[in-house]
C-alpha cells in the first residue's frame, strides 16, 4: 500500500518488518537465512490460533524466536510456497518452527516435543536457552 502526501512529496510505502538486505532476497533464500541465523525461527499467520499456541509455549519456556508473521510480509505467499516443501502436502503451512537451524515441524511435533521432554535440551543445544 502506499500513500500520498501531497504533490510536493515522494510516494512512501510501508516499511516490512524484514531487514532491508532480506527484502531483496527470493524467498528460498529467505528462509534458509532466517533458519540458519536465528536460534529459534516460526512463520505464522497473525490470525492463526495453533501459530498462536507455538508461539505461547516457546514464549513460556522463556525462548524469545524470531517471529515472521506471513499476512503481514509482502512476499507471504512465495515464503509459504517454500514451507509446503518443508511441511508436506498434508499439514498445515503454518506455524513453521526451526529451532537451531532445522526444520522441527508444526505445532503437533512442538507440543510433542515438550511432552515427551526433547524439546528443552533442543532448544538448549541451538542457543535458545541457557538454563
Amino acid at each position: 500500500m502506499q500513500v500520498m502526501k501531497s504533490a510536493t512529496q515522494m510516494e512512501v510505502a510501508p516499511p516490512s518488518s524484514l531487514p532491508l538486505e532480506l527484502d531483496m532476497m527470493m524467498p528460498c533464500e529467505k528462509v534458509h537465512h532466517l533458519a540458519s541465523c536465528n536460534a529459534v525461527v516460526v512463520f505464522s499467520m497473525s490470525d492463526c490460533c495453533m501459530s498462536t499456541v507455538a508461539k505461547r509455549l516457546l514464549f513460556s519456556l522463556g525462548v524469545g524466536p524470531t517471529v515472521i508473521e506471513l499476512d503481514q510480509e509482502d512476499d507471504g505467499p512465495g515464503i509459504r510456497s517454500v514451507l509446503y516443501r518443508f511441511v508436506g502436502a498434508h499439514q498445515p503451512v503454518v506455524p513453521a518452527v526451526f529451532v537451531g537451524g532445522k526444520f522441527l515441524g508444526g505445532v503437533q511435533t512442538l507440543m510433542a516435543s515438550h511432552i515427551n521432554g526433547t524439546l528443552v535440551p533442543l532448544l538448549k543445544d541451538a542457543g535458545a536457552l541457557w538454563l
